[in-house]
């Protein structure tokens, strides 16, 4: 019942002769709009994995290091084409540490741990050429742990996604700095695991696209997994009509905003 009147929100978004309101088609305005759509939390064998694998435009697949299926879902993104970032479990201020999954990143850590599990991390991801944060709120704040993440993208030429889960954030700066290719998330689709809410945050997408350019949006396997990929699946017809979807690196720039639909 809460899927049917999700789809039932999406036909009054998204009507189905119309491009969404306020948005003009790339055919009006000669210019396309662009969505790199992300994908967090692949490599647990979690909900709907294979649904969002089915998705047909192509999206960046952000794997978790070191659980059960990491290897495969990074290998059968790579077949399908899809770009594999790593999820990189990083410390939150608020959440469990169970929460974080394998070889996570804290502000405990020493300059040398903090080193050798970014490395472990890319190490066990095939496929990587970029990486993101798995919630990380404190963490990305931190210039000390940030800097060391960062150079080790760099030295192994991977571009950043800041996840933006705190307004916080150093990454953008410390990415300027030090070099290394970054994109910030716009828009979380499902943090609340809702077939309403993931269809209202795919309106906010549509509002975010009518003053940008470029936009970048998170969404997730595991508990909300098969709902935002029939979510997004009943509206692709319509984004299309004025966005084109994009591979992350192909929009890779700072867009300094934080994001709707926090996620810690």
């Amino acid at each position: 019942m809460a899927a049917c009147a999700a789809f039932m929100l999406f036909a009054a978004v998204f009507p189905a002769d119309a491009a969404p309101a306020g948005v003009k088609t790339g055919k009006e305005t000669g210019v396309r709009k662009r969505i790199a759509l992300v994908i967090d939390d692949f490599g647990n064998g979690m909900s709907g994995t294979k649904e969002m694998m089915a998705l047909p435009v192509k999206f960046t697949v952000a794997v978790m290091p070191f659980m059960p299926t990491s290897k495969a879902d990074a290998e059968e993104a790579h077949r399908l084409g899809h770009d594999v970032i790593v999820h990189m479990p990083m410390e939150p201020v608020r959440g469990k540490k169970e929460w974080l999954g394998p070889g996570a990143i804290t502000t405990d850590l020493d300059d040398s741990e903090i080193r050798r599990r970014v490395e472990a991390a890319i190490d066990h991801i095939p496929h990587a050429i970029g990486m993101n944060n798995h919630m990380g709120s404190k963490a990305t704040a931190d210039e000390r742990v940030m800097r060391i993440v960062l150079t080790v993208c760099k030295e192994r030429g991977l571009i950043f996604l800041d996840s933006r889960t705190t307004e916080h954030s150093v990454i953008p700066k410390l990415a300027a700095e030090i070099g290394v290719p970054y994109a910030v998330n716009n828009v979380f689709l499902d943090n609340s695991y809702k077939p309403a809410y993931i269809a209202k945050q795919v309106n906010v997408l549509v509002r975010q696209l009518q003053s940008r350019s470029d936009c970048v949006v998170i969404g997730h396997v595991g508990p909300p997994g098969l709902y935002t990929s029939k979510v997004l699946r009943s509206s692709l017809p319509e984004l299309q009509q004025t966005a084109d979807f994009v591979k992350l690196p192909d929009i890779v720039r700072g867009l300094p905003a934080f994001p709707d639909g926090l996620r810690l």
